[in-house]
């Protein structure tokens, strides 16, 4: 939770004016019948050879100029007024001299501002929390893709590691040269990065949000800033989900970046063509790229241009004209406003068609109105009929999974998480791992997860590739700490080294194996946290050396630094033997079809007279059984079919290739499970 704070403006809210076209997108992105003239228009820069036409929405704004840069850090340029239209837009078309290479615009309304183009595809910032910015003017050539395209991995098949581009490649565990970086994250020969993705059986990366955001806030405990930050001594928003421009990458992850207080960055727009780099890298790997994008608020401590151009317009005000802060972030947007809803579906087909973005997770998702939901959909489908769309399934006081299944997106299955591992690190508030069982302490509920938690026996989904299934995400302790609370390896609050607690006992081991297997059986698609293969913890490390929390497990380490965060590649070693487990289910579930199966009512369940076991029965042109036995303290045993099964998968391997077999009974030890496989066609009963 961030306090609420934001730039107040006199502006308001301006009326549309209507025109007579008649284009299908118009109609769509407005549900108006008489759509926007605004709607048609080409925002930012365009350009056709030396001549560039520069576009603003700012019909509140009694003035605005253009101006030219030949430096990034001139205190004047080239002034130039626009002309503004009828329907609110300031233009001016002119000759590009060769010298210039940023631009800005000047607002006057009640006072003069100055703000980078919204629509800008590249940024250069200094290094505040205000980051005064201007847009940089690309090169105009052609990025080589080389004939790469989008992936064509199903939903339903994708297994996705959620990462921190920076925290993938900066400890120096990862042998990167340029760690934290677009250009390191592809870099052969490395620990970290790609080589993590390629070695355990990633298809798909998810990363915390890439468009340029405020990474620097404001200072901590400044008497003479307007506002006084106790919460924050770091001054950093390491994860990024505060949105500055949505249509740049972020400059902080380019090779030339600098964290310097005061110092410019981004004065090359070298991060454009460093990303796609890295996109194109992945895919010939064959892996998928995600975006987690942040269109429910902005910025919130920097010069936004949106808050300076038109905050009514932009934004939901209380009646003392106040940024409203449900996200928790201090300035929700008004997304069904059309100009606003424009510029979020245009951003998000300019990241699928400049940077070939496979697919996106959109944070805090009910802030996003469902009218704009299906703009988004509709439009990127156009585009790609396979784009991968996850909703974070709630904000703002809003929870709605089934909603946005209705509007054919996924989301992430908190049911899963919750009911298998747990709400809280208490003994009476975890989940199936520890023993426990919700929803009237029935298995019922666990068959229903298992096969995609379907709204046909109550769930949320149309269909099973819709539930993302996962059980740690960026936010809230890593499942490493969380068993480690659960199994009071570690009290709340008490101050540990890294080092004291990385290493697994067997006890810990134990349940973060039935936790994979759990995971990796489950029908949808799977998402993993980076480093949940070997238990990470998560400590508080405190660089900054006045943190009071030093020590202490961080459930939400949003504003920490790289030492808090990052991902020491020894520790990957430390715990081989969860890495190894991990790396085999990965490599089960990719190689058989029927394990990630996403048809409804694929599966069948076997029940067993113990409620804390049940098993899943997959037939396919090899048959699947899937054994699950959560009791903490007696073993179950289930009589087989008749024949050899071969063992994929028990309580200690996943490594298995038909070098041990079973016949008759399977033994399922405590909190642990089975995958078995017999080849041929024939009926599973017990």
């Amino acid at each position: 939770m961030r306090t609420k704070i934001g730039f107040m403006s006199s502006a308001v809210l301006m009326i549309l004016i209507a025109c007579t076209s008649n284009s299908e997108l118009v109609k769509e992105m407005t549900n108006s019948k008489k759509p926007l003239a605004a709607i048609d228009e080409k925002m930012g820069l365009t350009r056709q050879g030396d001549q560039a036409t520069f576009r603003l929405f700012a019909p509140s704004q009694k003035q605005v100029n253009l101006i030219l840069y030949e430096n990034y850090d001139d205190v004047s340029g080239h002034n130039n007024a626009m002309e503004k239209k009828a329907n609110g837009v300031w233009e001016l078309s002119l000759d590009l001299p060769a010298m210039v290479k940023y631009y800005e615009y000047e607002l006057t309304f009640s006072q003069t501002k100055y703000v980078a183009d919204p629509y800008s595809h590249a940024v250069v910032r200094q290094n505040n929390f205000r980051a005064p910015s201007k847009t940089v003017i690309l090169p105009d050539e052609v990025f080589d893709w080389e004939g790469d395209d989008y992936t064509i991995t199903p939903l339903g098949d994708l297994v996705i590691l959620e990462a921190h581009l920076r925290d993938m490649t900066v400890h120096k565990t990862s042998d990167t040269r340029q760690g934290g970086t677009y250009t390191g994250f592809i870099e052969s020969g490395q620990t970290g990065g790609l080589n993590h993705l390629k070695d355990m059986g990633y298809n798909a990366v998810e990363f915390l949000p890439l468009q340029e955001f405020g990474n620097i806030e404001i200072d901590y405990k400044n008497h003479d800033e307007y506002l006084w930050n106790d919460w924050n001594p770091y001054e950093n928003n390491h994860w990024g989900y505060m949105t500055s421009f949505f249509f740049a990458p972020e400059t902080y992850y380019a090779s030339d970046a600098v964290n310097r207080h005061g110092e410019w960055v981004g004065q090359d727009g070298r991060a454009v063509k460093e990303m796609k780099e890295m996109v194109k890298g992945l895919h010939k790997e064959g892996i998928s790229v995600i975006m987690d994008v942040v269109y429910n608020h902005v910025s919130q401590y920097d010069n936004n241009p949106l808050k300076q151009i038109d905050s009514p317009y932009y934004f939901h005000l209380d009646e003392k004209n106040e940024f409203l802060g449900n996200s928790g972030c201090g300035n929700d947007f008004r997304t069904e406003s059309p100009m606003a809803r424009k510029l979020i579906v245009e951003s998000v087909l300019y990241w699928m068609e400049a940077y070939h973005i496979d697919g996106f997770r959109f944070d805090l998702a009910t802030m996003i109105d469902l009218g704009t939901v299906d703009a988004i959909t509709k439009a990127a489908r156009k585009i790609n009929p396979n784009v991968i769309l996850i909703a974070e399934p709630w904000g703002g006081g809003g929870y709605n999974p089934a909603e946005f299944a209705d509007h054919g997106w996924a989301s992430w299955n908190d049911h899963f998480r919750n009911s298998i591992k747990g709400r809280n690190p208490k003994p009476d508030d975890t989940g199936f791992i520890f023993g426990q069982l919700w929803d009237g302490n029935r298995t019922e509920h666990y068959k229903n997860l298992m096969r995609g938690y379907p709204q046909s026996s109550g769930g949320h989904y149309q269909t099973p590739s819709q539930s993302v299934n996962y059980l740690e995400s960026h936010d809230d302790n890593t499942l490493g700490d969380f068993i480690r609370l659960a199994l009071k390896k570690v009290k709340p609050g008490e101050k540990v080294a890294r080092q004291q607690v990385s290493k697994l006992s067997q006890e810990e081991l134990k349940i973060h194996k039935f936790a994979a297997l759990n995971l990796l059986v489950s029908q949808g698609p799977v998402m993993i946290a980076q480093g949940q293969s070997w238990g990470r913890a998560k400590v508080i490390a405190n660089s900054i050396g006045t943190d009071e929390h030093a020590g202490q497990l961080d459930h939400n380490s949003y504003e920490k630094d790289d030492e808090t965060n990052w991902l020491d590649w020894s520790e990957k070693s430390l715990n081989k033997d969860l890495v190894d487990y991990y790396r085999g289910l990965i490599a089960i579930r990719t190689m058989h079809p029927a394990l990630r199966n996403v048809e409804p009512d694929f599966r069948r369940f076997i029940d067993h007279k113990n409620t804390l076991s049940f098993g899943v029965a997959m037939e396919a042109e090899h048959k699947l059984l899937v054994l699950l036995n959560a009791d903490p303290k007696a073993a179950v045993t289930y009589t087989l079919p008749a024949g050899e099964w071969s063992i994929l998968a028990n309580a200690d391997r996943s490594d298995f290739v038909g070098d041990k077999k079973l016949e008759g009974l399977a033994t399922v030890p405590p909190q642990s499970g089975l995958i078995l496989l017999q080849a041929g066609k024939h009926e599973i009963n017990n």
